[in-house]
């Protein structure tokens, strides 16, 4: 790595200078960092000596990086990053905080089921810090693996040492329709009958989930025109409820619709994708893990599958 080539930089230095190049001057980054334009300079003169390379270039009345500077200005991001990670562990160390817990949502589960999750966790556990992150991605594509992670399963489920997979929920699919719509008042809707229809894509990204619903439709003889292309399921809602098209889509995402749009079960075939919870065996013991995962497994998900609970211990 370009940081440790030949001796450990200091890493204040790497901070002036991160802030130099943010703020685009000397006088700047003083003021915003609390120093003096002359011991900010410093700093500068000391990092490009101990480098080696000439870091910063004047323009106009300011500074700019040059190459080699937005090279290490970019790499100092991820060090900095790592460190302030390791100083907020060793605060909640010291403090005797509960210490952290990383989860990975995807987008419908963020609007339904995180806001409660987040809620029962602080409330339960007040000093625990919550790293939270939205990834449409199952969790054998992710590099860093979180300590929780909602997520859609596909065919087979891959077993990964060191983590516990629960079911959580079949999620069958609905039909989002405007409420003018000939076909909103029915208690549920064939598929095929949605063939003519102007379709609005929920999914930009065109996932794993969007690929369940196409394969229903595929099944009884047609692929949707798509006429618009939401990036989520609240945008996608939001077209519906203007009269703009219908939509299926996962009954999560449409749990809580605007006023306006009406949903109906689809049957023959109902798409249905299954939610699970993979977490890591470590932390599946403590308070916060525990509590994550029986928040999820509550009644106020009354969809949640049984079967046995989580292997503890």
């Amino acid at each position: 790595m370009l940081l440790y080539s030949q001796a450990m930089l200091d890493l204040h230095r790497l901070r002036v200078f991160r802030s130099v190049v943010a703020s685009g001057s000397v006088h700047a980054a003083a003021a915003n960092l609390g120093y003096t334009p002359s011991a900010i300079s410093q700093h500068l003169a000391a990092l490009q000596r101990e480098t080696g390379l000439t870091l910063l270039e004047r323009s106009g009345r300011g500074l700019r990086p040059t190459s080699a500077g937005r090279t290490l200005a970019a790499e100092a991001d991820e060090v900095l990053a790592r460190v302030g990670a390791a100083e907020a562990l060793v605060a909640d160390l010291r403090s005797g905080r509960t210490g952290s817990l990383s989860i990975v949502y995807f987008p419908s589960a963020g609007i339904v089921w995180m806001p409660a999750l987040v809620d029962g966790l602080l409330r339960a556990y007040p000093g625990v810090r919550l790293d939270l992150r939205l990834s449409d991605e199952p969790p054998e594509r992710l590099e860093e693996r979180p300590d929780l992670q909602l997520f859609v399963a596909g065919d087979e489920i891959p077993a990964r040492p060191g983590f516990i997979t629960r079911h959580l929920r079949d999620d069958p699919y609905v039909a989002v329709l405007p409420d003018p719509h000939p076909l909103a008042g029915r208690a549920e809707i064939e598929l095929a009958e949605l063939e003519q229809e102007r379709w609005i894509d929920y999914d930009a990204v065109q996932g794993r989930c969007r690929q369940i619903g196409l394969d229903a439709c595929a099944a009884v003889g047609f692929r949707p025109a798509f006429r618009v292309e939401a990036h989520d399921c609240r945008s996608a809602l939001a077209f519906v409820a203007a009269g703009i098209g219908v939509t299926m889509m996962p009954s999560l995402g449409a749990e809580q619709p605007p006023p306006g749009v009406t949903v109906v079960p689809v049957v023959r075939p109902t798409p249905v994708r299954s939610i699970h919870v993979v977490i890591r065996e470590s932390i599946v013991g403590t308070g916060p893990g525990r509590a994550a995962v029986e928040l999820l497994l509550a009644d106020r998900h009354p969809a949640a599958s049984g079967g046995p609970d989580l292997a503890y211990g």
